[in-house]
């Protein structure tokens, strides 16, 4: 078997996180999972809450920074980036779960600091998409966070009523058409 990295034990921390919440981050279960001992972690990290960080930021690169980055790499007018964002955002096979189970833990300190980086983060990027489609910023800013609220909603949907969300978005083309639509309307 080969040495676990500090990415592999990330990894499964997130995967922890999406089943059960950050509580179900425990090193001994999740060494089990790994085929690995508590040895293993301890040549990573010091401390849980070092994974947990290592996990959050791990979260933030591939679900927020990445995705931004490789949105921007097409070169795509501002609203193809648009529906390229909200496609990837509402499609219920890319959702893992842990933006819900964390934002159900914004109590706690660790967590509500990665949450609010990567809000910012992800709010600033749909602002700065549809100013750069002629919005106002003012009018662009409240449009971002309308729909980053409605994405939060999204992901409860798809969690708690998936085959409802299914049914009443049709596909996610005409869904992201329909969001990119409303967003740019100047009325």
């Amino acid at each position: 078997m080969s040495r676990l990295s500090r990415d592999d034990w990330a990894v499964a921390a997130l995967e922890a996180i999406a089943a059960g919440g950050v509580a179900a981050v425990s090193v001994e279960p999740m060494a089990a999972r790994l085929g690995a001992t508590k040895g293993s972690f301890y040549w990573h990290f010091k401390a849980r809450r070092e994974l947990v960080d290592a996990a959050l930021r791990l979260w933030e690169q591939r679900s927020t920074l990445d995705v931004i980055h490789e949105i921007e790499a097409t070169g795509a007018a501002p609203e193809a980036r648009l529906r390229q964002l909200f496609s990837r955002a509402f499609d219920a096979h890319a959702l893992t779960g842990v933006d819900v189970a964390l934002s159900s833990h914004f109590d706690d300190p660790q967590v509500r600091d990665a949450l609010e980086r990567v809000t910012e983060r992800r709010i600033g990027y749909v602002a700065r998409l549809l100013r750069q489609s002629g919005l106002s910023p003012r009018i662009a800013r409240r449009r971002a966070v309308f729909v980053y609220s409605a994405f939060l909603g999204n992901l409860q949907l798809m969690r708690s009523t998936p085959d409802l969300v299914r049914s009443n978005v049709g596909s996610l083309s005409g869904y992201a058409d329909e969001v990119i639509a409303t967003l740019l309307d100047e009325a």
